[in-house]
């Protein structure tokens, strides 16, 4: 993490310079929560438009916050207390701070943006990197204005490379984030419909994920999906001095895959051009293979050695609530309820349907937020990728997922179609349907709170009434 003394943060930020026998002092890292605030960290009081970090600056002082910044027309600065550096922004001060911080480190920087995959791609390269570099990645979901400069500010002196998710939810707001974390390698995993609600078109959805390349440093290398065609044409119109590479599943990307086995529990494949060495994942899924050569190319672009590619790849790991296959004595659970839109909720039924033909699956699908106009339309979409042959029941949550449920419908008989907008009642009749060794997919956007019927399947809490 950072240490630097307060006469150097003065200089990174633009604030007041410290007084003189505060010049020395060091600080250790930076908090913007006083609740998980540590000792010898630079407090940043954020301001939200519902809450204000400056009234909580004694809670940092009692906490032994070493300096903290102060907003310019905040009243009531803590002078004597605590030393103060005055900023015109706080928000802007901890940015620039974190901006100049990744300009002082010897770090080779990763930006991975995209509609999908970008946790699972960022915890996958990470892992793998780390078994020849040392190795930081974004934690969490760090991803936005703020989110960015603390993963900066988090890296240490010595790191050799840094993973750094990148996410938005409009224009401009990736390329603030590439320029301030000045990426050797750009990664855009895909283009999908998230946030179509705030960017109204696919081609601006283009458009914000190409911003990536804004910070993107002279001569580094953009690694991109080449299987969306807008995507790979815009990057084609692209006028840099930059390297680029196509990942996909269609053979004119130079990453592109021969599957010699997929099964819910992983797959193996080779690399076309390279097809003497296997490649293993632990993760089912062609989508999962897809984020697979990210990694590889990535990696490789770094110097990588392939055996030990080869060796991260086999023992990945990703977040909770992705993908999170859970076993408990009668079933299993995908638990996938972080977020969902139409591409990954699509890919996330065909991993469902590797499992063997004679155990039951259920899959409980809840609404996909953020669709704009076209939410009543992709529902439907989704509804079509129901396979009656490889589906026992479909349970679909939400106001907007009945048109997944009335889609389904016209392939699946109407008594293994369910929906609901009560949680519980829903709960109580995927229980009354179950079998042994059953497989439920669980998927929805995050404020559908779905990992409410995950806990209550595992045994770990009962839902309310």
């Amino acid at each position: 993490m950072i240490r630097r003394t307060l006469l150097q943060v003065s200089t990174m930020c633009e604030s007041s310079f410290p007084t003189k026998d505060q010049q020395k002092i060091e600080i250790s890292g930076v908090s913007i929560d006083t609740r998980t605030l540590n000792k010898g960290n630079l407090y940043v009081p954020i301001v939200g438009d519902r809450f204000n970090g400056h009234q909580f600056v004694q809670l940092a002082i009692e906490k032994g916050a070493a300096a903290v910044l102060w907003k310019r027309n905040e009243p009531n600065p803590p002078l004597g207390q605590i030393p103060v550096l005055i900023v015109d922004d706080t928000l802007l001060a901890i940015q620039s701070l974190a901006a100049n911080y990744r300009l002082q480190l010897n770090v080779t920087v990763i930006g991975i943006t995209g509609s999908n995959g970008k946790t699972s791609t960022k915890d996958m390269l990470a892992e793998c990197l780390s078994k020849q570099f040392k190795t930081q990645k974004t934690q969490g979901n760090l991803n936005n204005h703020l989110g960015v400069p603390l993963t900066l500010l988090g890296l240490e002196e010595d790191t050799e490379m840094a993973v750094v998710e990148m996410g938005m939810s409009d224009l401009g707001e990736i390329e603030l984030l590439s320029k301030m974390a000045k990426p050797d390698i750009a990664i855009i995993t895909n283009i999908g419909e998230a946030h179509l609600g705030d960017l109204g078109s696919i081609r601006n959805i283009v458009q914000a994920k190409l911003e990536i390349i804004s910070g993107l440093q002279k001569n580094g290398t953009l690694i991109y999906n080449g299987d969306h065609v807008l995507l790979a044409g815009a990057v084609e119109a692209v006028d840099e001095e930059i390297k680029k590479l196509a990942f996909g599943l269609e053979t004119l990307n130079a990453y592109h895959p021969v599957i010699e086995e997929m099964d819910p529990y992983g797959s193996s494949f080779t690399i076309a051009n390279d097809p003497t060495i296997l490649y293993k994942i632990p993760l089912g899924g062609k989508h999962q293979i897809v984020n697979a050569l990210t990694v590889i190319a990535a990696a490789t672009e770094v110097g990588m050695d392939k055996s030990r590619i080869q060796a991260g790849l086999a023992y990945v790991r990703i977040t909770s609530m992705r993908n999170e296959i859970t076993q408990t004595d009668k079933y299993t659970i995908i638990n996938d309820t972080y977020k969902s839109n139409p591409s990954s909720a699509i890919a996330a039924l065909e991993a469902l349907y590797l499992w063997p033909a004679h155990l039951q699956k259920i899959a409980v699908l809840g609404d996909m937020q953020d669709l704009g106009e076209q939410d009543v339309s992709l529902h439907h979409h989704v509804g079509s990728f129901v396979d009656a042959e490889k589906l026992d029941y479909l349970f679909t949550f939400g106001p907007l997922s009945v048109h997944t449920a009335d889609h389904a419908r016209r392939t699946m008989s109407a008594e293994r179609v369910f929906h609901y907008e009560d949680k519980q009642q829903m709960s109580y009749q995927i229980q009354s349907i179950l079998e042994s060794n059953a497989v439920i997919l669980i998927k929805a956007s995050r404020a559908m709170k779905l990992e409410e019927i995950v806990e209550e399947l595992v045994g770990e809490k009962e839902l309310q009434q």
